[in-house]
């Protein structure tokens, strides 16, 4: 098809942009990239997608698209070569898991990496003051930008980010990014020598975050020049090809640690939030929305255990893995089970999740939703 031309709205600072901008930019699709100003972000932005969000992207057709997994769907129907979703069963439930780990798991993460260190909020301040009131004196800007952290401060504490769990986040993203280090000194991408919509996923936190803020930048990334390398790539568009995952549907053993950890962590928070929706579920109304927040849900991270608010909207992005495994084949199935039992996360298959929809930043439960589908 044609390739026609897309807006996308959104800060490089910003987590789930830089998803998108590294997907835009591997798939070669003509877009204009605007960064996000006060009035496009609290009235357009707002107006057409119903909350202050970004990235949006903003198709020929003039739909609006605010959810950066959903931009992805859209672009992979449109421009299906070079496709970022594995063809075979394992690889390509790895992938969405992937994915799936790298949009929810990290973001206590990006957001200790940057709110807790005060020499990033040079950069923030002059990246958001100048795209939010790019014509304004910078004292006007550096007084909007000061509202803007204020509200993402406002955050840290339900996403777990509290001082008393400083040294097991810091812990856990040493030995996390170790891993990552060493995956990525025997292979150029995830699974093989082009990247997956998990590469994708995971590059969120490390494009906006952990790979720009200074801090992190410094102290995490540069130190690990195979992890720097594969940001780099990933940043830079790699070439886009057909081919060059790894043969035989196989999962490089240097990713074994880390689907480890995923099912011993992530799996777990995810069980916490389902008690939590499946318990609130009786009392909604109908046709409403869940809360975008519930209680506390404590979880193992490393060695020492972690304490944030559940989020329902998690429970979305497990529902699209899921989907992935319910569309394949009996055989294609017990090639991921089998790949499951050998690391220990068969678990993952027995979340037993309520149908949800997705409405905005929220999700709400679908007809029928006391029930597993």
């Amino acid at each position: 098809m044609t390739n026609p031309k897309y807006t996308l709205y959104g800060w490089h600072l910003s987590y789930f942009t830089g998803k998108v901008l590294c997907y835009l930019n591997y798939k070669k699709i003509l877009f204009v990239h605007n960064e996000v100003d006060m009035t496009t972000l609290m009235w357009r932005i707002k107006r057409k997608v119903g909350a202050v969000v970004m990235p949006v992207l903003v198709t020929p057709e003039q739909q609006w698209i605010d959810d950066s997994s959903l931009i992805i769907d859209h672009l992979e129907q449109r421009f299906p070569s070079a496709s970022v979703v594995p063809s075979t069963p394992v690889q390509r439930f790895a992938s969405y898991l992937m994915e799936a780990w790298g949009d929810e798991w990290w973001v206590p993460i990006a957001m200790h990496t940057r709110w807790s260190y005060p020499e990033n909020y040079a950069l923030f301040e002059r990246e958001a003051g100048s795209h939010l009131l790019p014509k304004f004196p910078v004292f006007v800007q550096r007084r909007a930008v000061a509202k803007v952290a204020g509200t993402l401060r406002g955050m840290l504490h339900t996403v777990g980010v509290r001082p008393e769990q400083f040294l097991v986040m810091d812990r856990w993203t040493i030995d996390m990014l170790d891993s990552l280090e060493r995956h990525f000194s025997e292979h150029a991408f995830l699974f093989g020598d082009r990247p997956s919509i998990g590469d994708f996923g995971l590059v969120g936190t490390m494009y906006g975050h952990l790979g720009r803020d200074p801090w992190p930048a410094r102290e995490l990334i540069a130190p690990r020049p195979h992890l720097r390398a594969w940001i780099d790539r990933m940043a830079k568009a790699p070439v886009a090809t057909e081919t060059d995952l790894l043969a035989e549907d196989a999962i490089a053993d240097t990713l074994a640690p880390v689907f480890r950890v995923i099912f011993a962590e992530f799996t777990p928070l995810l069980e916490g939030i389902n008690q939590q929706v499946k318990a609130a579920l009786p009392n909604l109304e109908p046709g409403l929305s869940l809360p975008r927040v519930l209680m506390d849900v404590d979880v193992p991270m490393g060695t020492g255990k972690f304490r944030r608010k559940a989020l329902p909207y998690s429970l979305w992005m497990a529902q699209r893995v899921l989907d992935v495994f319910r569309e394949m084949a009996p055989g294609e199935q017990q090639s991921v089970r089998d790949w499951l039992t050998q690391l220990g996360g068969e678990s993952f298959l027995a979340l037993d999740i309520p149908r949800l929809t997705l409405r905005g930043m929220r999700v709400a439960p679908a007809q029928n939703s006391l029930q597993s589908k």
